[in-house]
């Protein structure tokens, strides 16, 4: 099982920040909740506040859990751990990403979505029953 955490960044508007994946990279063309693998002894929290600075160059706040997806890409099992995050300072420039936008929850289901994130799209959007 590889751990990964996601960030749901909310900026001062309330909109919610995603990433579309490059070109080369598993789920390409896909957006997602920027995040990344949780290191050995690294707390969730950590590894956005590390993966947003080294991918987005931006600086973040994770201040609440979100929920947790376990989520099978054929045998590799992915556990997305998500943690809503204030946005706190820096340009947004993109690595590991070819475009981003910052959206309304609304506005969410408009956008192809990596199948692990698609359940946080779902709770964010209110179309969850659990």
């Amino acid at each position: 099982m590889i751990e990964v955490a996601a960030a749901i960044i909310e900026n001062e508007r309330g909109q919610i920040l995603i990433a579309r994946r490059k070109k080369g990279k598993s789920q390409e063309g896909m957006w997602e909740f920027p995040g990344g693998k949780i290191e050995q002894g690294e707390s969730a929290e950590a590894c956005l506040r590390r993966e947003l600075l080294e991918e987005m160059q931006i600086e973040i706040r994770p201040y609440a859990y979100f929920g947790v997806n376990d989520h099978y890409y054929g045998a590799t099992h992915i556990r997305l751990i998500a943690y809503i995050a204030t946005y706190v300072s820096g340009v947004i420039t993109l690595v590991d990403h070819d475009d981003y936008r910052w959206v309304r929850r609304e506005e969410l289901g408009e956008f192809d979505f990596a199948p692990a994130d698609v359940r946080f799209v779902e709770a964010l959007m209110g179309r969850m029953n659990d």
